[in-house]
């Protein structure tokens, strides 16, 4: 009967995740960010997540399924990763930009506050979002990313950013994936192939390659100059409550920086994630935990 079909709609498991997108402007014109979004589309409470440089929002699936019931939780991919568009121009692929998109991003959400994940990039892109007069961001969370991004980090990751490699196979590519990207610390062989799979596609001549424009180094190299960026005058504008997690064996963010974090700015609370580089990754319970109770306190 048709009252019954209408009843086992109403009751019917609502979709893990759905992907959307929201038209962003930049000086050249218009380009699409995808996003993942979590939990109850109603849910006025939002948590956006916020991915490191070369990476995606499918980085936080693990984070997003286990915060769900009490957010709705959003994990953009950054313009130039991921399911987003490129832009026109590569020497917008920076800070400023990715604000603006971001801004963006919440308006269509339809809510005046967020709380705010950001990992390495995603933390800068907080930072600066965080410190503007008449912030949405009521609440950060800064992954392995603070006021000093170290002049080793940044030869690191240089070493490979923009180099856009290929791979004969999916195997090949989990190989690459987990050589780079060793700091994240130890995962299971789930998580490598979750990570890789979200991270790769196979391209028209049948090689596989990096979801991301290759592009984006482009900003990246023109400024780089293998020494330290200062940007503590930017952290000391952010006054919301402020968490702020270490990998203990990161390049990036240096402990005595992690240190002064707590002094400065917010004052940060601080927490560290032992047998971690650059940077915890949030795909186990522990590490969601850390998040969740200083998200959630009262």
């Amino acid at each position: 009967m048709a009252w019954i079909d209408c009843l086992k709609g109403c009751f019917a498991r609502r979709p893990e995740s759905e992907q959307k997108s929201v038209r962003c402007a930049s000086p050249t014109g218009l380009h699409r960010m995808a996003y993942h979004q979590w939990g109850d589309p109603a849910n006025p409470r939002v948590l956006v997540c916020v991915h490191g440089l070369t990476r995606n929002g499918r980085d936080f699936d693990h984070l997003a399924r286990s915060l769900g019931a009490h957010y709705r939780v959003v994990c953009p991919d950054v313009v130039g990763r991921g399911q987003s568009g490129r832009l026109r121009d590569p020497a917008a692929y920076g800070i400023p930009q990715y604000v603006a998109d971001m801004v963006t991003l919440i308006a269509r959400l339809g809510v005046d506050q967020v709380h705010w994940l950001g990992t390495s990039m995603g933390g800068l892109i907080g930072i600066a979002l965080a410190g503007l007069p008449d912030t949405p961001i009521t609440r950060l969370v800064l992954n392995d990313v603070g006021p000093v991004i170290t002049g080793e980090s940044l030869r690191r990751i240089g070493e490979y950013l923009g180099t856009d490699p290929t791979w004969a196979s999916f195997a090949e590519a989990e190989a690459y994936i987990r050589l780079i990207s060793a700091p994240f610390g130890p995962l299971t062989d789930a998580q490598w192939r979750h990570m890789t799979e979200t991270s790769v596609r196979q391209r028209p001549d049948g090689r596989w390659g990096f979801i991301y424009d290759p592009a984006i180094a482009a900003p990246f190299k023109a400024a780089f100059a293998a020494t330290d960026i200062d940007l503590w005058p930017m952290y000391e504008l952010v006054s919301c409550p402020t968490l702020a997690v270490r990998g203990a064996e990161s390049d990036l963010l240096r402990r005595e920086t992690w240190l002064q974090m707590a002094e400065r700015g917010p004052r940060a609370k601080l927490a560290e994630i032992p047998g971690v580089g650059h940077a915890p990754m949030f795909m186990s319970d522990d590490q969601v935990a850390v998040v969740r109770d200083f998200l959630l306190a009262p």
